[in-house]
Protein backbone atom coordinates (compact mmCIF):
# COMPACT_ATOMS: atom_id res chain seq x y z
CA UNK A 1 0.00 0.00 0.00
CA UNK A 2 1.38 3.39 -0.92
CA UNK A 3 0.02 6.77 0.16
CA UNK A 4 0.52 9.91 -1.91
CA UNK A 5 -0.53 13.54 -1.57
CA UNK A 6 -2.17 14.71 -4.77
CA UNK A 7 -1.14 18.05 -6.25
CA UNK A 8 -4.37 18.04 -8.22
CA UNK A 9 -7.31 20.03 -6.95
CA UNK A 10 -10.04 18.14 -8.81
CA UNK A 11 -11.52 15.91 -6.08
CA UNK A 12 -13.66 14.04 -8.62
CA UNK A 13 -10.72 12.65 -10.55
CA UNK A 14 -10.83 8.89 -11.00
CA UNK A 15 -8.06 7.17 -9.03
CA UNK A 16 -6.86 5.16 -12.02
CA UNK A 17 -6.27 8.42 -13.92
CA UNK A 18 -3.82 9.71 -11.31
CA UNK A 19 -0.21 9.91 -12.48
CA UNK A 20 1.80 8.72 -9.50
CA UNK A 21 4.97 10.45 -10.70
CA UNK A 22 3.19 13.78 -10.28
CA UNK A 23 2.22 13.06 -6.67
CA UNK A 24 4.15 13.63 -3.46
CA UNK A 25 5.05 10.30 -1.86
CA UNK A 26 4.06 10.19 1.81
CA UNK A 27 4.98 6.63 2.75
CA UNK A 28 4.25 2.94 2.22
CA UNK A 29 3.54 -0.18 4.24
CA UNK A 30 2.96 -3.83 3.46
CA UNK A 31 1.06 -6.77 4.92
CA UNK A 32 -0.33 -10.16 3.98
CA UNK A 33 -4.11 -10.04 3.56
CA UNK A 34 -4.49 -12.99 5.93
CA UNK A 35 -2.98 -10.81 8.69
CA UNK A 36 -5.96 -8.51 8.31
CA UNK A 37 -8.87 -10.91 7.91
CA UNK A 38 -7.85 -13.01 10.92
CA UNK A 39 -8.31 -10.00 13.23
CA UNK A 40 -11.63 -9.91 15.08
CA UNK A 41 -12.37 -6.39 13.79
CA UNK A 42 -10.82 -7.19 10.35
CA UNK A 43 -8.59 -4.14 10.50
CA UNK A 44 -4.83 -3.68 10.65
CA UNK A 45 -2.73 -0.60 11.35
CA UNK A 46 0.50 -0.33 9.34
CA UNK A 47 3.54 1.84 10.00
CA UNK A 48 4.39 3.86 6.89
CA UNK A 49 8.02 4.26 5.84
CA UNK A 50 10.16 5.30 2.87
CA UNK A 51 10.66 3.13 -0.18
CA UNK A 52 13.77 0.93 -0.10
CA UNK A 53 15.04 2.78 2.95
CA UNK A 54 17.38 0.87 5.21
CA UNK A 55 16.51 3.28 8.01
CA UNK A 56 12.79 2.66 8.57
CA UNK A 57 11.81 6.17 9.58
CA UNK A 58 8.21 6.29 10.82
CA UNK A 59 6.14 8.39 8.41
CA UNK A 60 2.82 7.87 10.14
CA UNK A 61 0.27 5.09 10.31
CA UNK A 62 -2.40 3.74 7.99
CA UNK A 63 -5.35 1.63 9.16
CA UNK A 64 -6.91 -0.72 6.61
CA UNK A 65 -10.34 -2.29 7.11
CA UNK A 66 -11.55 -5.38 5.21
CA UNK A 67 -15.25 -5.75 4.45
CA UNK A 68 -17.21 -8.53 2.75
CA UNK A 69 -19.96 -7.84 0.26
CA UNK A 70 -23.42 -8.59 1.67
CA UNK A 71 -24.46 -10.47 -1.45
CA UNK A 72 -21.96 -13.22 -0.68
CA UNK A 73 -24.22 -14.30 2.23
CA UNK A 74 -27.35 -14.86 0.14
CA UNK A 75 -27.75 -18.27 -1.51
CA UNK A 76 -30.23 -20.69 -3.01
CA UNK A 77 -29.97 -24.42 -2.34
CA UNK A 78 -31.67 -26.77 -4.80
CA UNK A 79 -32.05 -30.51 -5.23
CA UNK A 80 -32.18 -31.29 -8.96
CA UNK A 81 -33.45 -34.42 -10.67
CA UNK A 82 -33.78 -35.52 -14.28
CA UNK A 83 -36.07 -38.09 -15.87
CA UNK A 84 -36.11 -39.91 -19.22
CA UNK A 85 -32.65 -38.75 -20.30
CA UNK A 86 -31.48 -39.87 -23.72
CA UNK A 87 -28.88 -42.65 -23.49
CA UNK A 88 -25.54 -41.75 -25.08
CA UNK A 89 -23.65 -44.98 -24.29
CA UNK A 90 -23.64 -48.14 -26.42
CA UNK A 91 -23.14 -50.86 -23.80
CA UNK A 92 -24.45 -49.19 -20.65
CA UNK A 93 -26.49 -46.20 -19.54
CA UNK A 94 -25.21 -42.63 -19.53
CA UNK A 95 -23.31 -41.22 -16.51
CA UNK A 96 -24.98 -37.79 -16.29
CA UNK A 97 -23.93 -34.60 -14.53
CA UNK A 98 -25.23 -31.04 -14.72
CA UNK A 99 -23.31 -27.85 -15.45
CA UNK A 100 -24.95 -24.53 -14.60
CA UNK A 101 -23.68 -21.34 -16.26
CA UNK A 102 -24.62 -17.68 -15.92
CA UNK A 103 -25.30 -15.66 -19.08
CA UNK A 104 -23.26 -12.47 -19.10
CA UNK A 105 -23.93 -9.13 -20.80
CA UNK A 106 -21.69 -9.94 -23.77
CA UNK A 107 -23.95 -12.89 -24.62
CA UNK A 108 -21.56 -15.62 -23.53
CA UNK A 109 -21.83 -17.76 -20.42
CA UNK A 110 -19.68 -18.42 -17.35
CA UNK A 111 -19.88 -21.80 -15.55
CA UNK A 112 -20.77 -21.33 -11.88
CA UNK A 113 -21.65 -24.82 -10.64
CA UNK A 114 -21.26 -28.51 -11.52
CA UNK A 115 -22.92 -31.51 -9.90
CA UNK A 116 -21.27 -34.83 -9.17
CA UNK A 117 -21.53 -37.65 -11.73
CA UNK A 118 -24.27 -40.26 -11.25
CA UNK A 119 -23.16 -43.52 -12.82
CA UNK A 120 -25.31 -45.57 -15.19
CA UNK A 121 -28.60 -43.74 -14.59
CA UNK A 122 -31.09 -42.05 -16.93
CA UNK A 123 -33.23 -40.75 -14.04
CA UNK A 124 -30.57 -39.25 -11.76
CA UNK A 125 -31.03 -37.18 -8.64
CA UNK A 126 -28.02 -35.20 -7.42
CA UNK A 127 -26.92 -34.00 -4.03
CA UNK A 128 -28.14 -30.46 -3.28
CA UNK A 129 -26.31 -27.68 -5.07
CA UNK A 130 -25.89 -24.20 -3.63
CA UNK A 131 -25.68 -21.03 -5.72
CA UNK A 132 -24.71 -17.77 -4.06
CA UNK A 133 -25.98 -14.42 -5.25
CA UNK A 134 -22.41 -13.64 -6.24
CA UNK A 135 -22.78 -16.43 -8.77
CA UNK A 136 -26.27 -15.88 -10.18
CA UNK A 137 -26.38 -12.05 -9.56
CA UNK A 138 -30.18 -11.88 -9.20
CA UNK A 139 -33.17 -14.21 -9.46
CA UNK A 140 -34.10 -12.93 -12.93
CA UNK A 141 -30.68 -13.44 -14.50
CA UNK A 142 -30.77 -16.24 -17.16
CA UNK A 143 -28.93 -19.48 -16.37
CA UNK A 144 -28.01 -22.21 -18.83
CA UNK A 145 -28.39 -25.73 -17.42
CA UNK A 146 -26.65 -28.41 -19.46
CA UNK A 147 -26.76 -32.16 -18.86
CA UNK A 148 -23.70 -34.14 -20.02
CA UNK A 149 -22.77 -37.82 -20.23
CA UNK A 150 -19.42 -38.07 -18.41
CA UNK A 151 -16.44 -39.59 -20.24
CA UNK A 152 -13.03 -40.24 -18.70
CA UNK A 153 -11.37 -38.70 -21.74
CA UNK A 154 -12.90 -35.34 -20.89
CA UNK A 155 -14.95 -35.33 -24.09
CA UNK A 156 -18.31 -35.24 -22.32
CA UNK A 157 -21.36 -35.68 -24.56
CA UNK A 158 -24.17 -33.15 -24.32
CA UNK A 159 -27.48 -34.85 -23.54
CA UNK A 160 -29.57 -31.68 -23.53
CA UNK A 161 -29.78 -28.14 -22.21
CA UNK A 162 -32.33 -25.53 -21.15
CA UNK A 163 -32.39 -21.92 -20.00
CA UNK A 164 -34.09 -20.80 -16.79
CA UNK A 165 -33.73 -18.11 -14.14
CA UNK A 166 -33.57 -18.84 -10.44
CA UNK A 167 -37.10 -17.46 -10.23
CA UNK A 168 -38.19 -19.96 -12.91
CA UNK A 169 -36.60 -22.82 -10.96
CA UNK A 170 -38.47 -21.75 -7.83
CA UNK A 171 -41.74 -21.89 -9.80
CA UNK A 172 -40.87 -25.37 -11.08
CA UNK A 173 -40.41 -26.49 -7.50
CA UNK A 174 -43.69 -25.01 -6.28
CA UNK A 175 -45.71 -26.33 -9.22
CA UNK A 176 -44.05 -29.78 -9.15
CA UNK A 177 -43.63 -29.82 -12.92
CA UNK A 178 -40.58 -30.48 -15.05
CA UNK A 179 -38.89 -28.49 -17.82
CA UNK A 180 -37.92 -30.25 -21.06
CA UNK A 181 -34.35 -30.26 -22.29
CA UNK A 182 -33.61 -29.30 -25.87
CA UNK A 183 -30.85 -30.36 -28.24
CA UNK A 184 -28.91 -27.88 -30.41
CA UNK A 185 -30.20 -27.34 -33.98
CA UNK A 186 -28.73 -29.62 -36.63
CA UNK A 187 -27.83 -28.11 -39.96
CA UNK A 188 -27.90 -24.48 -41.08
CA UNK A 189 -31.68 -24.03 -40.81
CA UNK A 190 -32.41 -26.61 -38.17
CA UNK A 191 -34.47 -25.86 -35.08
CA UNK A 192 -33.89 -26.90 -31.51
CA UNK A 193 -35.43 -30.27 -30.78
CA UNK A 194 -37.52 -30.65 -27.63
CA UNK A 195 -36.44 -33.82 -25.82
CA UNK A 196 -38.34 -36.22 -23.57
CA UNK A 197 -35.78 -35.69 -20.82
CA UNK A 198 -36.93 -33.27 -18.12
CA UNK A 199 -35.42 -31.35 -15.20
CA UNK A 200 -37.26 -31.26 -11.88
CA UNK A 201 -36.49 -29.12 -8.84
CA UNK A 202 -37.16 -31.50 -5.95
CA UNK A 203 -35.95 -29.12 -3.25
CA UNK A 204 -35.62 -25.34 -3.10
CA UNK A 205 -34.59 -23.09 -0.18
CA UNK A 206 -33.23 -19.57 0.12
CA UNK A 207 -30.58 -19.28 2.82
CA UNK A 208 -28.11 -16.90 4.42
CA UNK A 209 -24.59 -18.33 4.64
CA UNK A 210 -21.74 -17.99 7.06
CA UNK A 211 -18.63 -17.07 5.13
CA UNK A 212 -15.09 -18.30 5.59
CA UNK A 213 -14.19 -14.93 7.10
CA UNK A 214 -17.07 -15.18 9.59
CA UNK A 215 -15.35 -18.21 11.10
CA UNK A 216 -11.76 -17.00 10.85
CA UNK A 217 -12.45 -13.59 12.42
CA UNK A 218 -14.33 -15.29 15.28
CA UNK A 219 -11.56 -17.48 16.60
CA UNK A 220 -11.51 -20.45 14.21
CA UNK A 221 -8.02 -21.49 13.10
CA UNK A 222 -6.27 -23.32 10.29
CA UNK A 223 -3.54 -25.46 11.86
CA UNK A 224 -0.69 -26.15 9.47
CA UNK A 225 1.17 -29.49 9.19
CA UNK A 226 3.81 -30.52 6.66
CA UNK A 227 5.23 -33.86 5.46
CA UNK A 228 8.32 -34.04 3.20
CA UNK A 229 9.30 -36.87 0.84
CA UNK A 230 12.77 -38.24 1.71
CA UNK A 231 12.80 -41.13 -0.77
CA UNK A 232 15.91 -41.91 -2.82
CA UNK A 233 14.31 -40.89 -6.13
CA UNK A 234 14.93 -37.27 -5.10
CA UNK A 235 18.65 -37.78 -5.72
CA UNK A 236 21.66 -37.40 -3.43
CA UNK A 237 21.18 -34.14 -1.47
CA UNK A 238 24.90 -33.39 -1.94
CA UNK A 239 24.44 -33.22 -5.72
CA UNK A 240 23.22 -29.95 -7.35
CA UNK A 241 20.91 -32.13 -9.48
CA UNK A 242 19.04 -33.35 -6.40
CA UNK A 243 15.61 -31.98 -5.58
CA UNK A 244 16.84 -31.79 -1.97
CA UNK A 245 20.06 -29.88 -2.77
CA UNK A 246 20.61 -26.97 -0.37
CA UNK A 247 22.18 -24.23 -2.48
CA UNK A 248 24.91 -22.33 -0.58
CA UNK A 249 23.87 -19.17 -2.46
CA UNK A 250 20.53 -19.24 -0.66
CA UNK A 251 18.43 -20.17 -3.70
CA UNK A 252 15.51 -22.28 -2.48
CA UNK A 253 14.90 -25.78 -3.82
CA UNK A 254 11.36 -26.90 -4.73
CA UNK A 255 10.70 -28.34 -1.26
CA UNK A 256 11.82 -25.15 0.47
CA UNK A 257 9.76 -23.03 -1.91
CA UNK A 258 6.58 -24.99 -1.24
CA UNK A 259 7.11 -24.81 2.53
CA UNK A 260 7.79 -21.08 2.44
CA UNK A 261 5.05 -20.05 0.04
CA UNK A 262 2.24 -22.06 1.63
CA UNK A 263 3.48 -21.63 5.20
CA UNK A 264 3.78 -17.86 4.89
CA UNK A 265 0.04 -17.69 4.18
CA UNK A 266 -1.29 -20.41 6.48
CA UNK A 267 0.73 -19.30 9.53
CA UNK A 268 -1.44 -16.23 10.12
CA UNK A 269 -4.49 -18.46 10.56
CA UNK A 270 -2.78 -20.34 13.44
CA UNK A 271 -2.52 -18.48 16.76
CA UNK A 272 0.48 -20.29 18.30
CA UNK A 273 2.36 -20.83 15.00
CA UNK A 274 3.63 -24.22 16.16
CA UNK A 275 3.50 -26.77 13.35
CA UNK A 276 3.87 -30.57 13.26
CA UNK A 277 6.56 -31.44 10.70
CA UNK A 278 7.34 -34.94 9.42
CA UNK A 279 9.43 -36.70 6.84
CA UNK A 280 8.77 -40.06 5.19
CA UNK A 281 10.72 -42.64 3.20
CA UNK A 282 14.11 -42.21 4.93
CA UNK A 283 16.49 -44.48 6.83
CA UNK A 284 17.76 -43.39 10.21
CA UNK A 285 21.36 -44.13 11.19
CA UNK A 286 19.95 -46.99 13.25
CA UNK A 287 19.13 -48.63 9.92
CA UNK A 288 15.34 -48.52 10.20
CA UNK A 289 13.26 -47.05 7.37
CA UNK A 290 10.52 -44.75 8.65
CA UNK A 291 7.45 -43.57 6.75
CA UNK A 292 6.56 -40.90 9.32
CA UNK A 293 9.36 -39.43 11.43
CA UNK A 294 9.63 -36.07 13.18
CA UNK A 295 11.75 -33.59 11.23
CA UNK A 296 12.81 -32.06 14.55
CA UNK A 297 14.72 -35.30 15.26
CA UNK A 298 13.50 -36.12 18.75
CA UNK A 299 10.80 -38.82 19.03
CA UNK A 300 8.73 -36.53 21.22
CA UNK A 301 9.27 -33.24 19.38
CA UNK A 302 6.44 -33.20 16.86
CA UNK A 303 5.99 -29.43 16.54
CA UNK A 304 8.44 -26.78 15.42
CA UNK A 305 8.32 -23.01 15.84
CA UNK A 306 6.95 -21.20 12.80
CA UNK A 307 7.84 -21.57 9.13
CA UNK A 308 11.49 -20.85 9.96
CA UNK A 309 11.38 -23.85 12.30
CA UNK A 310 10.11 -26.11 9.51
CA UNK A 311 12.88 -24.90 7.19
CA UNK A 312 15.55 -25.48 9.83
CA UNK A 313 14.23 -28.94 10.76
CA UNK A 314 14.08 -29.92 7.08
CA UNK A 315 17.71 -28.91 6.48
CA UNK A 316 18.79 -30.73 9.64
CA UNK A 317 16.93 -33.92 8.71
CA UNK A 318 18.84 -34.07 5.40
CA UNK A 319 22.01 -34.42 7.49
CA UNK A 320 20.60 -37.01 9.89
CA UNK A 321 18.64 -39.35 7.61
CA UNK A 322 19.53 -41.33 4.48
CA UNK A 323 17.11 -41.17 1.58
CA UNK A 324 15.41 -44.53 1.04
CA UNK A 325 11.89 -45.66 0.09
CA UNK A 326 9.29 -46.66 -0.96
CA UNK A 327 6.92 -43.66 -1.20
CA UNK A 328 4.05 -44.20 1.24
CA UNK A 329 1.43 -41.55 2.12
CA UNK A 330 -0.84 -43.60 4.37
CA UNK A 331 1.32 -43.21 7.49
CA UNK A 332 1.44 -39.40 7.46
CA UNK A 333 -2.25 -39.08 6.56
CA UNK A 334 -3.14 -41.34 9.50
CA UNK A 335 -0.83 -39.38 11.81
CA UNK A 336 -2.50 -36.09 10.82
CA UNK A 337 -5.91 -37.71 11.33
CA UNK A 338 -4.90 -38.79 14.86
CA UNK A 339 -4.10 -35.18 15.74
CA UNK A 340 -7.42 -33.98 14.30
CA UNK A 341 -9.34 -36.64 16.27
CA UNK A 342 -7.57 -35.69 19.50
CA UNK A 343 -8.29 -32.00 18.91
CA UNK A 344 -12.02 -32.66 18.51
CA UNK A 345 -12.19 -33.87 22.11
CA UNK A 346 -11.70 -30.33 23.41
CA UNK A 347 -11.86 -27.89 20.49
CA UNK A 348 -14.16 -27.61 17.45
CA UNK A 349 -12.50 -24.39 16.30
CA UNK A 350 -9.44 -25.98 14.73
CA UNK A 351 -9.27 -27.14 11.12
CA UNK A 352 -6.08 -28.87 10.04
CA UNK A 353 -4.21 -28.46 6.75
CA UNK A 354 -1.62 -31.13 5.85
CA UNK A 355 0.89 -30.17 3.15
CA UNK A 356 2.59 -33.19 1.52
CA UNK A 357 5.51 -32.43 -0.80
CA UNK A 358 6.61 -35.36 -2.97
CA UNK A 359 8.65 -36.15 -6.06
CA UNK A 360 7.08 -39.38 -7.24
CA UNK A 361 4.42 -42.01 -7.58
CA UNK A 362 3.12 -43.49 -4.34
CA UNK A 363 3.20 -47.25 -3.84
CA UNK A 364 0.41 -47.53 -1.28
CA UNK A 365 -2.47 -46.16 -3.34
CA UNK A 366 -5.13 -48.42 -1.76
CA UNK A 367 -3.96 -47.66 1.79
CA UNK A 368 -3.81 -43.94 0.99
CA UNK A 369 -7.33 -43.96 -0.46
CA UNK A 370 -8.61 -45.79 2.63
CA UNK A 371 -6.91 -43.25 4.91
CA UNK A 372 -8.28 -40.26 2.95
CA UNK A 373 -11.83 -41.66 2.89
CA UNK A 374 -11.72 -42.14 6.67
CA UNK A 375 -10.24 -38.66 7.09
CA UNK A 376 -13.00 -37.03 5.02
CA UNK A 377 -15.14 -37.04 8.18
CA UNK A 378 -12.51 -35.04 10.11
CA UNK A 379 -11.58 -31.32 10.14
CA UNK A 380 -8.65 -31.88 7.77
CA UNK A 381 -7.64 -31.00 4.21
CA UNK A 382 -4.63 -32.44 2.38
CA UNK A 383 -2.59 -30.30 -0.01
CA UNK A 384 -0.13 -32.17 -2.26
CA UNK A 385 2.69 -30.49 -4.19
CA UNK A 386 4.43 -32.61 -6.81
CA UNK A 387 8.05 -31.62 -7.49
CA UNK A 388 10.27 -32.89 -10.30
CA UNK A 389 9.22 -34.49 -13.56
CA UNK A 390 7.54 -37.72 -12.44
CA UNK A 391 4.21 -38.98 -13.78
CA UNK A 392 1.68 -37.65 -11.27
CA UNK A 393 -1.42 -39.32 -12.74
CA UNK A 394 -2.11 -41.06 -9.43
CA UNK A 395 -2.17 -37.73 -7.64
CA UNK A 396 -4.89 -36.51 -9.98
CA UNK A 397 -6.94 -39.55 -8.91
CA UNK A 398 -6.56 -38.58 -5.25
CA UNK A 399 -7.62 -35.01 -6.09
CA UNK A 400 -10.99 -36.31 -7.34
CA UNK A 401 -11.66 -33.21 -9.46
CA UNK A 402 -13.21 -35.41 -12.19
CA UNK A 403 -16.54 -35.49 -10.37
CA UNK A 404 -16.02 -38.89 -8.71
CA UNK A 405 -15.31 -38.90 -4.97
CA UNK A 406 -12.65 -41.21 -3.60
CA UNK A 407 -13.79 -44.72 -2.78
CA UNK A 408 -12.09 -47.00 -0.26
CA UNK A 409 -11.19 -50.67 -0.75
CA UNK A 410 -14.39 -51.60 1.12
CA UNK A 411 -16.60 -49.49 -1.16
CA UNK A 412 -17.08 -46.57 1.24
CA UNK A 413 -17.24 -43.19 -0.56
CA UNK A 414 -15.58 -40.08 0.89
CA UNK A 415 -18.07 -37.70 2.51
CA UNK A 416 -16.32 -34.75 0.83
CA UNK A 417 -13.31 -33.92 -1.33
CA UNK A 418 -10.38 -33.03 0.95
CA UNK A 419 -7.41 -33.25 -1.46
CA UNK A 420 -5.93 -30.59 -3.71
CA UNK A 421 -2.94 -31.53 -5.91
CA UNK A 422 -0.69 -29.18 -7.86
CA UNK A 423 2.43 -30.20 -9.84
CA UNK A 424 5.12 -27.57 -9.34
CA UNK A 425 6.14 -27.74 -13.01
CA UNK A 426 2.70 -26.43 -14.04
CA UNK A 427 3.08 -23.58 -11.58
CA UNK A 428 6.44 -22.77 -13.14
CA UNK A 429 5.14 -22.93 -16.71
CA UNK A 430 2.14 -20.74 -15.97
CA UNK A 431 1.92 -17.39 -14.24
CA UNK A 432 0.14 -18.57 -11.11
CA UNK A 433 1.58 -19.06 -7.65
CA UNK A 434 1.68 -22.38 -5.86
CA UNK A 435 -0.31 -20.70 -3.07
CA UNK A 436 -3.16 -19.69 -5.36
CA UNK A 437 -3.27 -23.09 -7.05
CA UNK A 438 -3.19 -25.04 -3.77
CA UNK A 439 -5.43 -22.96 -1.56
CA UNK A 440 -8.29 -22.02 -3.88
CA UNK A 441 -10.42 -25.00 -2.79
CA UNK A 442 -9.53 -24.86 0.91
CA UNK A 443 -12.25 -22.41 2.09
CA UNK A 444 -14.91 -24.51 0.38
CA UNK A 445 -13.62 -27.68 2.05
CA UNK A 446 -13.54 -25.88 5.41
CA UNK A 447 -17.10 -24.59 5.02
CA UNK A 448 -18.45 -27.95 3.86
CA UNK A 449 -17.11 -29.56 7.02
CA UNK A 450 -18.60 -26.85 9.28
CA UNK A 451 -21.96 -27.01 7.47
CA UNK A 452 -22.30 -30.77 7.76
CA UNK A 453 -21.87 -30.52 11.52
CA UNK A 454 -23.82 -27.29 11.97
CA UNK A 455 -20.81 -25.67 13.65
CA UNK A 456 -21.41 -21.92 13.74
CA UNK A 457 -19.20 -18.94 14.58
CA UNK A 458 -20.18 -16.99 17.67
CA UNK A 459 -21.04 -13.30 17.89
CA UNK A 460 -22.86 -13.34 14.54
CA UNK A 461 -26.57 -13.24 13.85
CA UNK A 462 -27.51 -16.81 13.03
CA UNK A 463 -28.17 -17.43 9.34
CA UNK A 464 -28.84 -20.96 8.16
CA UNK A 465 -25.71 -22.73 7.07
CA UNK A 466 -25.32 -24.26 3.65
CA UNK A 467 -22.79 -25.22 1.04
CA UNK A 468 -20.08 -22.66 0.27
CA UNK A 469 -19.85 -20.40 -2.72
CA UNK A 470 -16.49 -19.62 -4.33
CA UNK A 471 -13.91 -18.22 -1.97
CA UNK A 472 -10.15 -18.15 -1.63
CA UNK A 473 -7.58 -18.23 1.11
CA UNK A 474 -5.43 -15.16 0.64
Amino acid sequence: LSLSASKLRDRDIVSKDLKLKDQDFLGEGSCVLSEMVTKRNRSLTLDLHNRNDHVLKNLGKLTVLAEETVTSRTAVEMTLQCTNLENKDLFSKSDPFLRISRIVETGGSVPICKTEVVDNNLNPIWRPVCLTMQQFVNKDNPLVIECFDFNNSGNHVLIGKLQKTVADLEILHKSRVGANFTSPPSGFRGNEKVLKGQLFVEGYAEKQLYSFLDYISNGFELSFMVAVDFTASNGDPRSPDSLHYIDPSGRLNAYQRAIMEVGDVIQFYDSDKRFPAWGFGARAYSGTVSHCFNLAGSPGAVEVEGVAGIMSAYASALQNFTLSGPTLFGHVVNKAAEIAVESLKYNQRKYFVLLIITDGVITDMLETKDALVRTSDLPLSVLIVGVGNADFTQMEILDADNGHRLESSTGRVATRDIVQFVPMREVHSGQISVVQALLEELPGQFLTYMRCRDIRPHNISAPQTSAPGPSYVV
